[in-house]
């Protein structure tokens, strides 16, 4: 059984059951995301929301383990290593449509803001273990300076390379 965002919510403490009902009659009229209408209506943060989110997907993806998976290499070069390794992200592969990516629970906010602001394909995540995570992507997008360690520092950001662009040629004559 999938336990929806308002059950948790309601389990939590942070909306009653009517207030649910108020926002998914909202939501049949205006088709906004479930979590968006209870921080517009109700002022629920957007970090209590993405964390009744994250808890969802932790159910959601209870046992599945990214040992366990075919990998599609067609898939790899949907992100660069740098993306992969900055907003903790594994493709994995295709299913019905949907873009199959890992993450871990900690990174699940920031890869969904990454992949629907870059990604072009519908996109589902699985919640996988950070050491697994960290040893696939050293496998699968590896990167110069960046090993399984690096995924658990909050620092990350300074071990990324960075880009820089090619210098301007001059226009003298």
């Amino acid at each position: 059984m999938v336990l929806r965002i308002g059950e948790l919510l309601v389990a939590q403490g942070v909306l009653t059951e009517e207030q649910v009902e108020r926002v998914l009659e909202i939501q049949r009229e205006v088709a906004e995301p479930f979590g968006l209408i209870c921080e517009r209506v109700f002022g629920i943060s957007p970090e209590v929301i993405e964390g009744a989110w994250t808890e969802q997907y932790s159910r959601l993806t209870e046992g599945w383990r990214l040992e366990d998976q075919e990998f599609d290499p067609a898939v790899s070069s949907i992100v660069t290593a740098r993306q992969a390794w900055q907003f903790r992200v594994l493709p994995v592969r295709f299913d019905e449509g949907s873009l199959i990516l890992a993450t871990t629970r900690s990174s699940l906010a920031r890869a969904l803001r990454f992949a629907t602001k870059v990604i072009k394909y519908p996109a589902v995540f699985v919640l996988v273990d950070a050491d697994r995570l960290a040893a696939e992507l050293v496998r699968r997008h590896p990167l110069a300076g960046l090993d399984a360690r690096s995924l658990a520092s909050d620092r990350l950001q300074d071990h990324l390379p960075v880009s820089v662009p090619a210098p301007r040629r001059s226009r003298r004559a």
